[in-house]
């Protein structure tokens, strides 16, 4: 396929048949990837990156089509800078397949092997899941990080990316299918879904004999509609309502510095602190400090009537506000009676993403991370540390606030299961 025909939607007469196709495809070449050695999907990996180097002129030309079509449907400014290809963000998705190639294969390693009483040795092995689909809104470097992740954990994949970003998506796909092929590696390991009808979402997650698992990436719509319809299972988190607690016990210093960074850091992400917990025994030592350097940012708050006692400026905060996830410089704010208060108000409206206290307490320290029930806990540590990077796993697919199979950032090893094996030298059960 040229490089002009790999921009082109192809003409498609029945969708379901061709997502049936797709599929079929993803099934045949996931079992070729799952017997992949790491050095052919490391050779593929860079490649590929080697690949988008060199088309940075046609990627920048996909893109100029996508924006220039964005501009005229009246998308916003914050969806164009999303969908936009800048220099540094090829650079980053570069630096990504490079980064992901030197990380660890999780796939073939074996875990907790031990001898039974019987002989035989009995242990864990990593396996890749399959066929993985990825369905995701705006940013077409999404198509770049998710084919890399599922190729060097050796599953194929199906993505489907926004239709504003169509071009970008299928131009990216192109450099991946020829890093696939120098490496001799199916192209068919990561397919870009080739139109923009929307009907193909609903094929893709009703097709469990062919896909294995999906991902959805983007608005709370998108993953609700996702979770609703789908026959496969779902990766997936809703919302982000983070809570920072500030215990009685803590060091007001590190509550000033851990709360206004999980809030004002970045505003638009999932790990962003919404609602801050304070104890009432330190409440007025903490909160005209730190409200005073949170409205200087910018941030609008929204409190509880003992909150406005003592922030005369911060507006009363209703029920709905604790249930927010409010992606901008907006806070809700609660003083709370103890640790076991602070704990309630979690259980009744966190989302079960991230969940962090402040306290020189270890005992209250100890009892948060035991019994607040969220994907990440953290003590004396900003919200903003839910990240797969910051957590060590080199780069994430996505947050998981399930409690099944992945929970909190989904890297490589979120991506494989595990199945027993078994080491015998002939032995028989009696």
């Amino acid at each position: 396929m040229s490089d002009s025909e790999s921009m082109s939607e192809t003409p498609i007469g029945d969708v379901a048949v061709y997502m049936r196709d797709l599929g079929k495809r993803a099934r045949t070449a996931s079992r070729v990837l799952a017997r992949a050695d790491t050095a052919a999907k490391n050779k593929a990996l860079l490649a590929i990156a080697e690949d988008i180097d060199r088309a940075r002129d046609f990627l920048a030309e996909a893109n100029r089509r996508d924006l220039e079509a964005g501009a005229a449907k009246g998308l916003d400014h914050a969806l164009l800078d999303r969908l936009e290809l800048t220099a540094a963000r090829v650079d980053a998705m570069i630096e990504g397949l490079r980064q992901i190639a030197a990380l660890p294969d999780p796939v073939g390693a074996i875990t907790d092997l031990s001898y039974r009483p019987s002989g035989i040795q009995v242990g864990r092995m990593r396996v890749p899941l399959g066929v993985i689909g990825i369905i995701y809104e705006s940013r077409p470097n999404v198509t770049a990080d998710a084919a890399a992740l599922c190729l060097k954990s050796g599953n194929a994949t199906v993505l489907r990316g926004g239709s504003e970003a169509f071009h970008s998506n299928q131009a990216i796909s192109g450099s991946v299918r020829r890093g696939l092929e120098t490496a001799g590696l199916p192209a068919d390991g990561v397919q870009v879904v080739a139109t923009r009808d929307r009907s193909a979402v609903g094929a893709m997650i009703a097709m469990p004999e062919f896909v294995d698992v999906i991902i959805p990436r983007g608005g709370k719509g998108l993953i609700e509609r996702i979770s609703r319809e789908a026959r496969v299972p779902v990766i997936k988190h809703l919302d982000g309502i983070c809570h920072v607690y500030i215990d009685d016990e803590a060091d007001p210093e590190k509550a000033f510095n851990v709360a206004l960074n999980a809030k004002t850091q970045r505003y638009g992400t999932c790990n962003t602190m919404e609602t801050l917990l304070v104890a009432e025994g330190i409440a007025e030592a903490v909160l005209p400090g730190l409200g005073t350097a949170l409205r200087e940012k910018g941030v609008e708050l929204r409190g509880c009537p003992r909150t406005q006692e003592i922030l005369s400026f911060a507006r009363a905060a209703t029920e709905e506000d604790w249930d927010t996830e409010y992606l901008a410089p907006i806070l809700s704010v609660r003083v709370v009676a103890d640790l076991d208060a602070a704990m309630d108000h979690i259980a009744d409206h966190s989302s079960q993403h991230t969940d962090s206290i402040i306290t020189e307490n270890y005992s209250r320290a100890r009892r948060f991370l035991r019994e607040v029930d969220s994907s990440s806990v953290m003590v004396n540590a900003s919200t903003r540390f839910a990240d797969g990077f910051e957590y060590g796993l080199g780069a994430e697919i996505g947050i998981s606030t399930d409690k099944f199979h992945a929970r909190g950032p989904v890297g490589l090893e979120g991506l494989t299961s595990v199945k027993f094996v078994v080491l015998g030298d002939g032995e028989i059960r009696i």
